[in-house]
């Protein structure tokens, strides 16, 4: 900043009701000063997936300092958007951020920094109505993660987390599931609330997904003043997520499945399903809930028809409706890899909405 002359300001003092320039240019550097003194709260991202919650975060003034997940599939996805090197471009956050790829039970406390927030969307197929519904008694392990967040939390003491899991969870086991969650974080010293929340009426997304959100504060006082997001307008319709130009290979034309779709599959802007015998017609105008398995086989996908047939959607439209940003890039890996990321994905405005009713509470914590 430029500074006048002792000169100038003798001149311009003078006249205190044109221009009080002292006082002006005490105010900007004070301001300046303080704005230079503003850090952003930190936040670690457990199972970070393809970045949808440090998304979300980062939209809200948060910043990644940490991210982790074990999938090298969803590294290479991660890593091609947050990584200077690979996004020179990068439209997400000033500072290169790269995923540790570990096992969750191999992250020491020691990899990870100190933080303002933890967030977690933690494995849910031991508690999915899709899946098995073991819960903590999950084969292979994934119910048990629960207890490496507790380890960290516990470890870093964090001012608040974010927890995300399927709206089974709310139910599992007759309720003894969520119990326990409750009780572990408790013990830790967090009071918590939760809310089970619907993409299409808390994100303005299409898509029917029901994903249950925990939050829990160190301090009472900064639960008791938080408050989870309400509802808002559906506005964005199947139309606005769906791409205008697609690769013939998502079409199901000239192969086998065909035959046993084109009778049902009829009406445009809608999502189908099929159920390995029979067709379903999603008719709430919404997507139906995406899921890992789309990348386990083709019927997984929710089939649409188009100008120039009847197709599959693609990973770009699966990315559309979990709300990620358009400028979002997708590696050259299979498909497969890319539906089951997007399947495991949060919707990004949903989180969104959550992380900005967080930083309100902790703008205000001192008043």
């Amino acid at each position: 900043m430029k500074i006048a002359n002792k000169k100038t300001v003798k001149i311009l003092s003078n006249y205190p009701d044109l221009f009080n320039y002292n006082n002006f240019i005490n105010e900007k550097l004070n301001r300046n000063i303080k704005q230079c003194s503003i850090k952003k709260p930190s936040f670690i991202d457990l199972f970070a997936g393809i970045g949808g919650i440090k998304i979300a975060f980062e939209q809200a003034g948060f910043e990644c300092v940490f991210s982790n997940d074990f999938d090298k599939n969803c590294k290479i996805t991660y890593d091609y958007n947050f990584l200077k090197t690979n996004n020179p471009n990068n439209i997400f956050q000033e500072q290169s951020n790269e995923l540790f790829l570990a096992d969750i039970s191999g992250v020491k406390n020691i990899d990870i920094p100190a933080c303002d927030i933890l967030t977690a969307g933690f494995p849910c197929q031991p508690f999915s109505i899709a899946g098995y519904r073991q819960g903590f008694a999950d084969e292979k392990g994934r119910g048990n993660v629960f207890f490496e967040i507790t380890r960290i939390i516990e470890n870093k003491n964090p001012k608040v987390f974010l927890l995300e899991n399927v709206k089974n969870l709310k139910n599992h086991d007759n309720g003894k599931t969520i119990k326990v969650i409750y009780n572990e974080l408790e013990k830790l010293g967090y009071y918590l609330c939760d809310k089970v929340m619907n993409a299409m009426d808390y994100g303005n997304i299409p898509q029917n997904r029901e994903r249950i959100y925990i939050v829990g504060f160190k301090n009472k006082k900064h639960l008791q003043k938080f408050v989870f997001p309400t509802k808002i307008p559906l506005t964005k319709t199947i139309e606005n997520c769906l791409e205008k130009n697609v690769d013939k290979k998502y079409y199901y034309n000239d192969k086998p499945l065909f035959s046993r779709i084109s009778n049902a599959v009829v009406k445009k802007n809608t999502l189908y399903q099929w159920r390995r015998k029979y067709v379903r017609e999603n008719k709430n105008s919404v997507c139906p809930t995406l899921t890992a398995n789309m990348g386990m086989g083709g019927h997984n996908v929710p089939i649409i028809i188009d100008d120039y047939g009847i197709r599959k959607i693609t990973p770009r439209e699966c990315a559309n409706f979990q709300g990620f940003p358009a400028d979002y890039r997708l590696p050259k890996i299979a498909d497969s890899a890319l539906y089951k990321q997007f399947g495991n994905s949060v919707v990004v405005s949903v989180v969104n909405r959550i992380a900005e009713n967080i930083k309100v509470v902790l703008e205000n914590e001192d008043i």
